[in-house]
């Protein structure tokens, strides 16, 4: 009788259990599973701060003591949902360096650009219908720093940095707005790998805005109707741009980038293409410091290269090129999809 009796408790005790149980799952199954949203934009933010030093005492090779101090930001915002693909990036430099030859702080890096391109899938594969827009211009004034005259040290006996200012206003080369490139195109976008994409925009319209008036002859603009040294502050463009963009990650610490445009203008047919050629390569030496190596290349046949080396044969075109080898603090933000 005793064990009949324990059998039945234990019996009992083992409904309650599965009843209880199907219960808290039947609880369960009515709440609500919370979907997580979907996110399309995918954010990076990388910033990198580099400062260079030198100083010299009674060295007998030569040179001059100076510092060096340079900021970038590069900063991306990508977007991808269904058919549709976007990806916005600007980048703004700012570098600047002191040497105790030039009593003065001189820019050696300036600039502003913004480019965004979005497209739209088409039935082939990889190729996509594009629009575009870029733009490029610098913060402030730049200048070509040439010794003064005796004159301008002699009106200024105690403040040599006067004396180089002064002289550097009439050796102006370029500003805000002076110039400033815009341009906006429609075509196709083609990526046939991660790492590349082609933009061909045969539709392209823009202009080039030289805002200061002394250097508008410089940058090619068109002279004023009835006037022989006045000169128009834009030109119209109207003709077809390609892009090409290269990225590769090689891996945690090491990668490279490079973007390769080509201008051709409809309205000048005889005048050769404009041609930019940007290159970053970053490698990372530790969390937050990194190795920078980036160059800037330029060929623009209506702008007239200020004459540096001062061999007599005055302003004239060519290739315009810039390379900096920077080492500084590096940090990188990012937002996943």
């Amino acid at each position: 009788m005793l064990a009949t009796l324990a059998a039945s408790a234990q019996n009992n005790n083992t409904q309650d259990i599965m009843a209880a149980a199907a219960a808290a799952l039947s609880a369960a199954e009515d709440v609500p599973v919370k979907e997580e949203k979907p996110r399309y934009w995918t954010n990076t933010f990388l910033t990198n701060i580099s400062f260079g030093q030198t100083y010299l005492s009674q060295w007998a090779a030569g040179g001059y003591s100076n510092i060096s101090l340079a900021g970038n930001v590069d900063a991306s915002a990508n977007y991808a949902k269904d058919k549709l693909l976007g990806t916005n990036r600007l980048q703004l430099d700012y570098g600047f360096l002191y040497s105790a030859d030039k009593p003065i702080a001189q820019k050696n890096k300036d600039r502003i650009y913004f480019e965004s391109k979005w497209g739209y899938e088409t039935p082939v594969k990889n190729l996509a219908y594009s629009a575009s827009f870029d733009f490029k211009t610098q913060f402030g004034n730049n200048y070509n720093y040439k010794s003064p005259s005796d004159a301008l040290f002699e009106k200024y006996p105690d403040n040599p940095s006067a004396a180089w200012r002064e002289a550097a206003k009439n050796n102006l080369k370029s500003g805000f707005f002076a110039p400033a490139y815009i341009n906006l195109g429609v075509g196709v976008l083609w990526t046939p790998a991660p790492w590349f994409s082609l933009n061909v925009a045969p539709i392209s319209g823009g202009g080039v805005i030289v805002s200061i008036p002394e250097l508008r002859k410089t940058y090619g603009m068109d002279l004023l109707e009835g006037t022989e040294d006045q000169y128009k502050s834009w030109r119209l463009e109207f003709g077809t741009q390609i892009k090409a963009d290269m990225a590769w990650v090689i891996n945690d610490v090491f990668s490279y980038a490079t973007q390769l445009t080509l201008f051709y203008n409809y309205l000048t047919p005889k005048v050769e293409p404009r041609i930019t050629w940007d290159n970053k390569i970053i490698w990372k030496l530790a969390k937050y410091f990194a190795l920078t190596v980036s160059t800037n290349m330029i060929y623009d046949p209506r702008v007239l290269v200020r004459d540096t080396d001062g061999d007599g044969k005055g302003d004239v075109k060519g290739v315009q090129f810039k390379e900096f080898l920077e080492f500084g603090f590096t940090y990188t933000l990012t937002n996943k999809k």
